[in-house]
């Protein structure tokens, strides 16, 4: 982005004494930790595989807080996910991650994965400049071996809204149905449904994700990346819509990426959050806003 974007709450904890908007990272009670950039604060749990618990505006909440593991919040994974199959591995998504704030960022550090020798790193960053935080996700190859392996992010939202993104296809994922996406405005548009069982897709987008739902909008912004450059199987942009009106998981993947032994891969996302009276169902004043920020305009 050019040009900061500008929003209009103040979310309690981000204020500087003087009563300016602030930057700042604090840890909180139980292994959390809160980082604030102006009106927006992202909770992370260091505890519990460094998720991302909570993204918020004011007091606007962005992401499903459901009650049931694999529910709720953000979190990251390695793909392809027929290495690992199901559950996630826990050395990336529940075990506890160390914890330290240093250089304006925070950064996480997870246990060795003994079974497939990988090693997690997060580094968060608030980014005045343009609104955004950021986070890095690093994989860093332990394994004595030499590996394939791509960078996957998983954000659950709440099931209601839109999510949408710039791409012309879409095709059913994982051996499930598929979504019922349309395409208009220069974007692909999933406006959330209810259905008894699980439904997934694939697209190769162009490097930004949004969802809009109650007039506030998060989009995400990463590495574009062509069709063949997904692992197998997976690619660049997956919508996952869980049975009932429960969540749906945002997801992107970066690159499948080979990794020496010792080597690591570093892949960033950038988070936005902001509120907006464009409605939420797909148009074109949407689809612009969404694309503006994804893609730095």
């Amino acid at each position: 982005m050019k040009n900061k974007i500008l929003l209009p709450l103040i979310a309690a904890g981000c204020l500087l004494a003087s009563g300016a908007a602030a930057q700042t990272i604090t840890a909180l009670d139980g292994g959390q930790y809160r980082i604030c950039l102006d009106e927006t604060t992202m909770t992370i749990d260091a505890q519990h595989g460094g998720k991302i618990l909570s993204f918020k505006l004011g007091e606007a909440e962005v992401l499903n807080q459901g009650r049931f593991p694999n529910s709720f919040g953000s979190t990251f994974w390695t793909s392809p996910q027929a290495e690992w199959n199901w559950p996630p591995v826990a050395e990336y998504d529940t075990k506890p991650f160390s914890a330290e704030i240093r250089d304006g960022s925070l950064v996480l550090t997870g246990e060795k994965s003994e079974r497939f020798g990988y090693r997690i790193r997060k580094r968060f960053v608030p980014n005045p400049e343009d609104g955004s935080i950021s986070i890095t996700y690093s994989i860093v190859n332990e394994s004595g071996e030499t590996r394939n392996v791509a960078p996957w992010e998983i954000s659950r939202v709440p099931n209601g809204g839109v999510v949408f993104f710039d791409a012309p296809a879409v095709e059913p994922a994982n051996n499930m149905e598929g979504l019922p996406f349309t395409f208009s405005h220069g974007a692909a548009w999933y406006v959330m449904d209810e259905a008894p069982m699980n439904r997934k897709i694939n697209a190769d987008g162009h490097g930004w994700l949004a969802f809009s739902a109650n007039g506030l909008l998060l989009v995400k912004a990463f590495e574009d990346i062509a069709a063949g450059q997904a692992a197998p199987g997976e690619a660049e942009i997956q919508v996952y819509a869980n049975p009932g009106k429960t969540f749906v998981e945002i997801e992107e993947q970066g690159p499948c990426t080979t990794l020496a032994p010792g080597a690591s891969l570093d892949w960033t996302v950038r988070w936005y959050l902001l509120d907006h009276s464009r409605g939420d169902a797909p148009s074109e004043d949407l689809a612009e806003l969404g694309a503006g920020i994804g893609s730095g305009r």
